[in-house]
């Protein structure tokens, strides 16, 4: 009997993209298992390479488009048309923590400017639904850059515009919504985020997810506290329906969530919108293993990460999976995995695990596969011991000779299946 064998995988931060990851994946698994039957399923989160998915999921195609990056320099950067004729704005193409550098960052100086010039930008090409996925962000901004570059400003007490950045909100002193690009009033603004993260409190974007990003603890509360303050401000300004400090959501890309909530965006359980089309339930129930990685497993994944969405999903099919990660942090054990482990050999610097991502991935996935087989086999063998008549029975086995396996067919890897919109 072939092995059928899905393989969901995100992408791995600043080295693979979900579809490497898969086809890497794949290649492990197949030098163990050359006639299993592999469905390739990558998954964006609406982190890095979800634009680029989904044009090429729907038809529709890529648009360069240079603009202000995290540090506030230019990037090249892009968004997508769709063939429906929206459009997917990647906040990561524009303010992604892969385009600033180790030595830079700095969540409370960063913007997300370059992810209002890309939605602006979208509206230019007449998109009137615009999507905004959220991840793998270098920010925590609360939206506010993305807000100054439709047309919001934010002054301080002598009148001032603020500079870029997260800290300095707690020098607001008004928000002047009177340039807002009037177009957005009749533009679906939909954002892709992870209900998980909130703006404010113990649980906060700033607490949660400012040492990731560069922030040291005295960071982590200031640009707390400049939340909150922002939170506030722009509550009255916008009178928005949802509570910009702990609404779902909220925190998503360092609060991207928040600032465009407060003019009028939508925003949704990520996979709900992504993963949309893909019939998961189907496609992970014809398969006797699903195979699942992301740069790092620990306490968040289990809060709207990948991996966890796929081991929900497959333990809904009663299906086991398997999960590899670059890093295994606390908490791993809990997003409902039935085994992972870290794709690194041995003890690896970060810069040669990045370079050598894939090949490390490949390798991971055929460990993982001979030890599975192993397992399989030695539940077999007992199996085969408890149920076997006594020597000298004309049915038993002769002693030292293993059982024939039945012929297997070759069968080769389906393509690999990109999200459909």
């Amino acid at each position: 009997m072939n092995l059928s064998i899905a393989i969901a995988p995100s992408g791995f931060k600043e080295s693979l993209s979900a579809r490497q990851a898969a086809e890497a994946i794949a290649e492990g698994v197949l030098r163990v298992l050359p006639d299993a039957d592999l469905d390739l399923v990558p998954l964006v989160d609406g982190g890095e390479g979800t634009a680029e998915a989904l044009a090429a999921a729907t038809g529709g195609r890529l648009v360069p488009y240079p603009a202000t990056g995290p540090l506030g320099h230019p990037v090249e950067s892009h968004f997508a048309l769709l063939g429906d004729g929206s459009a997917v704005v990647e906040m990561a193409a524009a303010a992604g923590l892969a385009l600033v550098p180790p030595g830079l960052r700095d969540p409370g100086a960063t913007t997300t400017y370059g992810v209002g010039e890309l939605i602006r930008a979208a509206l230019d090409a007449g998109a009137r639904r615009v999507l905004v996925g959220c991840g793998d962000s270098g920010t925590s901004d609360g939206g506010a850059g993305a807000l100054q570059a439709l047309g919001v400003r934010l002054l301080d007490a002598s009148g001032t515009e603020l500079p870029y950045g997260g800290a300095v909100l707690g020098r607001l002193a008004a928000v002047d919504p009177g340039g807002l690009d009037p177009r957005l009033a009749h533009c679906e603004l939909l954002v892709a985020c992870n209900p998980f993260n909130v703006l404010c409190g113990e649980r906060g974007v700033a607490r949660v997810f400012g040492p990731q990003k560069g922030a040291t603890p005295a960071q982590c509360e200031e640009l707390s506290a400049a939340l909150e303050h922002w939170a506030a401000a722009l509550t009255g300004t916008f009178a928005p329906e949802v509570d910009l400090r702990s609404a779902p959501g909220t925190g998503a890309s360092g609060g991207l969530g928040a600032g465009l909530a407060a003019v009028g965006a939508r925003l949704l359980p990520r996979f709900e919108v992504l993963l949309d089309g893909l019939d998961l339930a189907a496609r992970f129930g014809d398969a006797d293993l699903v195979i699942t990685g992301e740069g790092a497993l620990d306490a968040q994944t289990v809060r709207g990460k990948v991996p966890g969405e796929v081991a929900r999903r497959a333990r809904e099919a009663g299906v086991p999976v398997l999960a590899l990660a670059g890093t295994l942090g606390d908490g791993a054990e809990a997003a409902g995995l039935d085994a992972y482990e870290s794709i690194a050999p041995g003890p690896l610097s970060l810069p040669d695990a990045l370079e050598g991502a894939a090949g490390l991935l490949a390798d991971a996935a055929e460990r993982a596969l001979r030890t599975i087989l192993v397992g399989t086999r030695l539940v077999s063998r007992g199996r085969a011991h408890s149920a076997r008549p006594p020597y000298g029975s004309s049915t038993a086995p002769r002693p030292g000779r293993a059982p024939s396996r039945p012929e297997r067919t070759a069968r080769r890897a389906r393509p690999a299946s990109p999200p459909r919109s």
